[in-house]
């Protein structure tokens, strides 16, 4: 499998190599924005290890590029601390994030998880054809839903509507609606949802769970009059609440 590295500090993106090239995969680098369209355009990887902060074209424009033609996995590097960049790099089409500094056998692990999350969804050119998680799926149960009120999560098509109106979903942000709504009321610590989710065990740092959470519950109550139907549990996780009142906070 081929993994493209767009990173601009070259002593990164050697450690990066070094450790990729170890368990197994081909390894491109791009050193800036633009060099690295081109070589996501050529060389069609399998996944993409983005940094946020590059010359020429930032990560967060590079990231909306890839998405306009391809549904390649993205992995964000943030130097920065702030929750509302997280937020906006999952926004732009990224699956996850790490944060500077970084260890690089939780990079290997992150890369191993998301390859295999994908497997089933694998990337394509949106100029072909439609991204896999906007693929309907053909089954013998095609009425398979999910209904909660004006939530409605058809399972085949990996399709979401809040009232009504067509919710868009990362692959993560459904895969984690769909764990959660379909154990209504059971609370799921972040451990259990990396694991479930993501693919890989808690590394101490829940924040990627937390980080998606606030995108899909931004997306699913975009819709006016949605309820809050996800909702923290201090100190614990998250649950799905089927039948929430209309003035329940998230948390």
């Amino acid at each position: 499998m081929k993994i493209l590295v767009i990173e601009d500090e070259a002593n990164i993106t050697q450690v990066i190599r070094l450790y990729l090239e170890q368990a197994g995969y081909t390894v491109l680098a791009a050193s800036d924005g633009i060099a690295g369209i081109e070589l996501h355009a050529r060389e069609h990887p399998d996944l993409v290890v983005l940094d946020l902060m590059l010359p020429i074209l930032d990560g967060m424009e590079v990231c909306r590029r890839i998405r306009t033609w391809a549904d390649t996995p993205i992995l964000m590097l943030t130097a920065r601390q702030g929750e509302d960049d997280r937020i906006a790099g999952l926004e732009a089409g990224a699956d996850d994030y790490l944060v500077k500094p970084f260890s690089p056998r939780e990079l290997v692990s992150r890369v191993k998880a998301i390859l295999r999350r994908s497997s089933s969804h694998p990337a394509g050119n949106l100029a072909d054809n439609k991204p896999a998680r906007e693929e309907p799926v053909t089954t013998s149960d095609p009425g398979e839903e999910l209904h909660f009120g004006g939530l409605v999560i058809n399972l085949p098509s990996r399709r979401v509507t809040a009232n009504g109106t067509p919710v868009t979903l990362t692959v993560k942000e459904f895969d984690l609606l769909v764990a959660l709504a379909s154990a209504p009321d059971r609370v799921f610590t972040r451990e259990s949802l990396l694991n479930q989710v993501w693919g890989y065990s808690y590394l101490g740092d829940g924040r990627t769970v937390d980080v998606h959470i606030g995108t899909l519950r931004k997306k699913l109550e975009a819709a006016p009059g949605m309820p809050h139907h996800i909702q923290t549990v201090w100190g614990v996780g998250y649950k799905f609440v089927p039948s929430p009142a209309a003035s329940s906070p998230h948390a």
